[in-house]
This record gives C-alpha cells, sequence and structure tokens, in this order.
C-alpha cells in the first residue's frame, strides 16, 4: 500500500477532484500546553465499501489515506518532533474506524502532520499567542448539479470535527474564500470561544462548499 503523508486527512478529502477516495468522517483533538508541545488525537471512519473497492480493482487505487499502523509508523517517522504514542482500528457495519494519538514537540511539527506541503494551511505566532488557518476546500468557479448529487450521496451521515484545547482562552472561526463567517452552516456545531473550542461540519457541507470553506484558529 502507498503511505502517502497524513494532511490527505484533512485536505484532499475536501478536493471534489478525490471525492471517490474521500468517503469518509474524520476528527482530530489538538491539546496545546504553555511550552507549544502537545498531543494530538486522530479518528477516522473509512467507508467499508471504497475499502473493499480499492481491494478488488487489483492496485488499491482508492486507498489513498493510512489504514494500518505500519502506515501511521513510517509517516511519523518522516515527521522530526511526531511521535505515535498509540493506534488501533476496529470495523464496524459500514465503516473501519481507525484511532491514533501522537506528541509533537512543538507547533511547527504539528503542523508538518497537518499539511506536510504548507499549500492549504499556515502558522503564526508562538504558544503564548499564535494563529493557525486550515483551509478546508477552495472556491470554484461553477458548480456541476450531477456532482452535487454525487457528494450527497456518498457522504451521508460522516462529518469532518476539529477541536483544539489552548494554555489560555481562544477562538475558532468558520469562513468562506471572501472571509464571511459560516457559523450558520446546516448540520454544524460550533463551539468559538473558551479553553477548548471545536467545530463540527457535515461531511457534505464541506465538499460542497462552492465559495470556499477555511478554518481559523486563534488564541
Amino acid at each position: 500500500m502507498k503511505t502517502p503523508s497524513i494532511n490527505i486527512l484533512l485536505f484532499a478529502l475536501c478536493s471534489l477532484s478525490f471525492v471517490f477516495s474521500s468517503c469518509f468522517g474524520v476528527s482530530v483533538d489538538i491539546a496545546l500546553d504553555q511550552k507549544g508541545s502537545g498531543d494530538v488525537a486522530l479518528e477516522y471512519k473509512i467507508s467499508k465499501a471504497i475499502d473493499a473497492l480499492g481491494k478488488l480493482d487489483g492496485n488499491e487505487r482508492w486507498n489513498t489515506i493510512p489504514v494500518g499502523k505500519a502506515d501511521f509508523e513510517r509517516t511519523i517517522d518522516r515527521l522530526p518532533g511526531m511521535k505515535l504514542t498509540s493506534f488501533s482500528s476496529k470495523e464496524e457495519k459500514n465503516d473501519l474506524i481507525i484511532k491514533a494519538k501522537m506528541e509533537f514537540e512543538d507547533l511547527n511539527s504539528l503542523m508538518s502532520f497537518l499539511d506536510a506541503s504548507g499549500l492549504r494551511s499556515s502558522f503564526s505566532g508562538d504558544a503564548r499567542s499564535g494563529r493557525i488557518f486550515f483551509t478546508l476546500n477552495e472556491a470554484r468557479a461553477k458548480s456541476d448539479p450531477a456532482l452535487e448529487k454525487l457528494i450527497a450521496e456518498i457522504s451521508d451521515t460522516y462529518s469532518v470535527k476539529i477541536s483544539m484545547s489552548f494554555p489560555n482562552n481562544g477562538n475558532v472561526k468558520i469562513t468562506n474564500s471572501n472571509g464571511l463567517s459560516l457559523a450558520d452552516m446546516p448540520g454544524s456545531v460550533i463551539n468559538s470561544s473558551g479553553r477548548k473550542v471545536s467545530c463540527s461540519l457535515p461531511l457534505y457541507g464541506v465538499l460542497s462548499a462552492a465559495e470556499g470553506i477555511n478554518v481559523e484558529f486563534r488564541w
């Protein structure tokens, strides 16, 4: 199996060209301490139908995300400042459930894990005061009704959840590419300020956001 960088879990899933390899939900929980180190807990669900399709076609071309402990170990070994502390997987009726927990030495190490390319995220500041910005989906020029219908069918029941705990108070903001707030996205749940902030967004809403969708953490 290929072992792509872990940032696919958050960002390639939101690219429409990867929609068939993205039939899953993902949850990321980041805890930051006063020194700038911390841990990140990752959980994601992969549709067993998509996983089976990859195995049946002979070359696992749909398997573009790591599903085994060895995949994570190889990825983490290439990222200085990151350490895998636990891993588990199980099967449910319709999904494979993958859970992993990692420690990071500093925020730059965390960012290299979340987005190795650096193309869809940015970080500035330090442990005491900083900003992390993610682009989950980029704006596109026009919509495709047939593609919109397909997205709705394959992304039903899945969600994208990101939470972050700070040494002090912080906040999270969801916007489109024009900077307009998306706090009222149907199906979303947002805890916007406090020592721990979070956003839970329906996968369909993320994938179909024609004007783009960004998540910004500040503390």
